[in-house]
């Protein structure tokens, strides 16, 4: 009887896993042909695109004052009409020379409303406090330590032509370094997981948005609740809950350079983890498979299988395992071994990572056995209500 529970929960629970990293791509990539054969799409180009969106760009920034300078004229590159664009610097509680900066940038003749406020609450009571004084119909949310490409405000408002679209994410690019573990790392993540985010918004809506580039009509944006850690994530769900699509546009992108260090990048996993759960309980409606069908699906498969089952399943699997090696069949020490050396793996590179350059290929397993390890981490501090929803930003290159 033993034996046969633990066999089924291996199976089981591997096959979860498996398919959390490479079954949902693979079913998702064939819904979507499925939707592709039997539907009709539109592309907009910006050429046919007449553009007279009033935009507001909502810059939240805390002690930036290195890069905001920077950052506004980034802002005001971009290809958008001027006279239709307005700059919103939030800097509460901001301890550096950033109201400095951005005074010396107002009195050069840059339009820049800038509001600040002793009390450091975090990124979204400062969203919260700055949207009551926008006037414009589309917000766009973007962080200071991010440039964006020229044409990314009207790749994002192409997509606010369909009215049905409340919400547009950007996509996150991690400028990567020859052989640096930490970018190497993040920067594949991200790649795999642009690629999901734009198969989910094709299928039916982005699964969560990204703060370094997100934008939402004015008119839908719902209060962020002080607790909440992932404002971004909490904000674009709200906004699907409401019965809008949340778009994906990968020709606007935000770039911003990597963690410093692993222990950096550790520090911004753990606290996303710990968000993630906080989500999870929180939106509880988008579990309602019989009223959101196809969007519940994407949601498990996305993002509640990767936070709160495959953490907490891969050490039990392994436990497993060697449990059926000794006990069942000899066959399951391929499987055992198989795992011992991703594992081993990771710990090598973990421990050689400062004194030499791993191969990429090496960094797969160690980057998400990093992950994992960092959003059992997040659960416990969830858990204990530690996780403040004020960040403590990671140091970057």
């Amino acid at each position: 009887m033993l034996d046969s529970l633990i066999t089924y929960f291996f199976w089981a629970s591997l096959f979860v896993v498996v398919y959390s990293i490479i079954g949902y791509p693979i079913v998702l990539y064939a819904l979507v042909l499925i939707k592709r054969t039997f539907g009709t799409s539109k592309t907009l180009t910006l050429d046919k695109i007449e553009f007279t969106e009033k935009v507001a760009v909502v810059i939240p920034c805390y002690n930036e004052s290195d890069i905001i300078e920077e950052k506004v004229y980034n802002t005001l590159s971009l290809d958008y009409p001027k006279e239709l664009l307005k700059i919103y610097v939030v800097a509460d509680g901001s301890t550096d020379n950033t109201s400095k900066v951005i005074q010396n940038l107002q009195h050069n003749g840059i339009d820049i409303h800038y509001f600040y406020d002793k009390k450091r609450a975090g990124k979204s009571a400062a969203i919260n406090r700055v949207i009551n004084k926008v006037k414009e119909e589309i917000t766009v949310c973007t962080d200071a330590n991010t440039l964006l490409n020229r044409t990314a405000i009207k790749e994002i408002i192409k997509n606010f032509k369909d009215k049905k679209v409340g919400c547009v994410c950007g996509e996150k690019r991690v400028l990567q370094e020859a052989g640096d573990v930490a970018s190497s790392g993040e920067g594949a993540y991200w790649k795999y997981e642009s690629f999901l985010k734009k198969l989910d918004a094709e299928l039916t809506s982005v699964m969560g948005g990204a703060g370094e580039l997100i934008a939402f009509r004015t008119n839908v944006y719902p209060q962020i609740p002080k607790k909440i850690i992932l404002d971004d994530f909490y904000l674009s769900m709200k906004i699907l809950l409401q019965g809008y699509k949340v778009a994906y546009e990968p020709k606007a992108f935000a770039s911003e350079k990597a963690s410093v260090s692993v222990r950096e990048e550790m520090k911004r996993k753990i606290r996303i983890a710990a968000g993630g759960f906080q989500i999870i309980f929180t939106l509880l409606p988008l579990f309602n498979i019989f009223k959101r069908g196809m969007v519940t699906f994407q949601y498990v498969s996305h993002r509640v299988l990767r936070w709160l089952f495959v953490p907490f399943a891969l050490p039990l699997i392994y436990i497993a395992n060697f449990y059926l090696m000794v006990f069942v069949n000899p066959l399951y020490s391929l499987l055992f071994l198989g795992q011992t050396l991703m594992y081993t793996i990771a710990f090598i590179i973990h421990s050689i990572k400062r004194k030499t350059k791993p191969y990429k290929v090496f960094m797969l397993p160690y980057y998400y056995a990093i992950m994992n390890y960092c959003a059992l981490l997040g659960f416990f501090r969830y858990l204990s209500g530690t996780q403040s929803s004020v960040w403590d930003k990671a140091i970057r290159k």
